[in-house]
């Protein structure tokens, strides 16, 4: 499923969430960043990740958004979803 990204302002709170869906690789991690930096330079609005509709999410690309919210200050939310679903995926297909 490819990576789709939905921009949302939130006016009253001053800042952007990037709702984030599909599967996340390596470049589309770099994507996000670009964006998220790009949206911090013209709005000066603070930035979130919502991962909560990730069904994919590979280790670099996970190192990447993990990067951004510790130098860029990017904020990362809904992992507690992405994480339920990987036990799900994991329970109904044991190894």
């Amino acid at each position: 499923m490819p990576t789709e990204i939905k921009q949302v302002r939130d006016e009253d709170a001053g800042r952007t969430v990037l709702l984030v869906s599909g599967e996340v690789f390596h470049d589309d991690a770099r994507l996000l960043g670009r964006i998220a930096a790009d949206v911090m330079e013209s709005t000066g609005d603070r930035v979130t990740l919502d991962l909560s509709d990730i069904d994919l999410i590979d280790s670099e690309a996970a190192h990447i958004l993990r990067q951004l919210a510790d130098e860029a200050g990017v904020t990362i939310a809904g992992t507690d979803a992405l994480l339920q679903t990987a036990i799900n995926e994991a329970e109904r297909n044991p190894a």
